[in-house]
């Protein structure tokens, strides 16, 4: 949703938001210093909040809210997706992104045991 209180509406189907199952697992220091570092940028929290006001959307989508150049928020997805806190799937000639709630709980977990 924007900050005008509307929704945009994607243009492909939404993900599927799905809270994790079972046990999660703790990330090793590794994985936990590269969600950390992904986190580290004031545009990729914001993006994080768009993809979890709006469940899903294109990259299109994202450079709308947050009025950054597509290529900028192309490489912040990129960052977000390697470090598991984001998923996208291709549909045709674009990519859908959500984010990953297992990702999300793993980072939540490694926190919470330091």
């Amino acid at each position: 949703m924007s900050r005008t209180g509307k929704r945009s509406t994607p243009s492909i189907a939404e993900c599927a938001v799905v809270a994790p199952a079972g046990e999660i697992v703790l990330p090793d220091d590794e994985l936990l210093a590269r969600m950390a570092k992904a986190l580290a940028h004031p545009a990729r929290v914001r993006i994080l909040r768009v993809l979890d006001q709006q469940q899903a959307c294109v990259t299109g989508d994202v450079v709308h809210e947050i009025g950054l150049a597509q290529s900028t928020v192309s490489e912040h997805l990129r960052i977000l997706r390697e470090a598991g806190l984001v998923d996208g799937e291709v549909d045709g000639p674009r990519t859908r992104y959500c984010i990953s709630r297992q990702g999300l709980a793993t980072l939540k977990a490694g926190v919470a045991a330091l």
